[in-house]
């Protein structure tokens, strides 16, 4: 079985894909962002959002995005800043939701004075 290179699209239709940009100042997203469409496709938006939202449907990494539409990261940020921007996604570091559900330092620290006292 013999892979076939990712075509990661010539620098002509990148160009047009992102508008002319080639980086983002947004820093949402990195590779394991997690992200998740808030809304459908509508009519007339570009075919690279639509995408987007579709596999986005259930939580997807950026990597994932990325690897699905053969884009490379750098354009599939930009893409997805665009969408963020509209309220058409939403982004989620795993590593914030999980921070986010350890428990309270102050308690900790009671919970092993507690123990200290027993």
């Amino acid at each position: 079985m013999t892979r076939r290179p990712v075509d990661t699209g010539d620098p002509d239709r990148l160009y047009t894909v992102t508008g002319g940009r080639s980086r983002t100042d947004d820093t949402s997203f990195d590779l394991v962002t997690l992200v998740v469409s808030e809304c459908e496709p509508t009519a007339g938006m570009q075919s690279e959002h639509v995408r987007i939202l579709e596999l986005c449907r259930q939580p997807a990494a950026v990597v994932e995005i990325a690897a699905e539409l053969k884009l490379p990261i750098t354009v599939v940020r930009i893409l997805l800043g665009d969408l963020l921007a509209g309220g058409k996604v939403t982004a989620r570091h795993p590593r914030a939701a999980a921070a986010a559900s350890l428990p309270d330092s102050d308690l900790l620290k009671e919970v092993l004075s507690g123990l200290r006292n027993l």
